[in-house]
């Protein structure tokens, strides 16, 4: 085991982002996703070392659109189609947040690795037409 030099942020989807995905394809009744199947899509953000949670939530606070774009771009990559407000309001309406303290790593025979994800693989097919 090895401690990581991070923090880190889990973030889970709201009822209200599930409404926000089954809006994107009309499906048949009943076919609709629900929130527990979408809840297995969680994303774990890596964060510079945290020691307080009002340091974790203020790194948030700063870093909340770059993560609400990747939520929604995982979904959906068109631009066009994510609500009109990406704002902290909807940020907190779409998302919940779970901190993390101290990161280990469990796999001691895999060393880390890392990429750097430039915005363009993010949101991909995002220009206008």
């Amino acid at each position: 085991m090895k401690l990581v030099n991070r923090s880190a942020l889990s973030v889970k989807p709201t009822q209200a982002f599930v409404d926000w995905i089954n809006l994107l394809e009309p499906t048949e009744e009943g076919d609709d996703l629900t929130l527990s199947d979408v809840d297995q899509e969680s994303t774990v953000y890596l964060i510079p070392e945290m020691d307080t949670e009002e340091a974790l939530h203020t790194y948030v606070r700063e870093r909340y659109l770059d993560i609400l774009e990747n939520e929604l771009s995982a979904w959906e990559e068109d631009y066009r189609m994510w609500p009109d407000a990406l704002d902290w309001e909807l940020f907190e309406r779409f998302l919940l947040v779970e901190f993390s303290y101290l990161s280990v790593d469990l796999d001691d025979d895999t060393p880390l690795e890392s990429s750097v994800i430039e915005e363009d693989d993010l949101l991909l097919d995002n220009e206008e037409d």
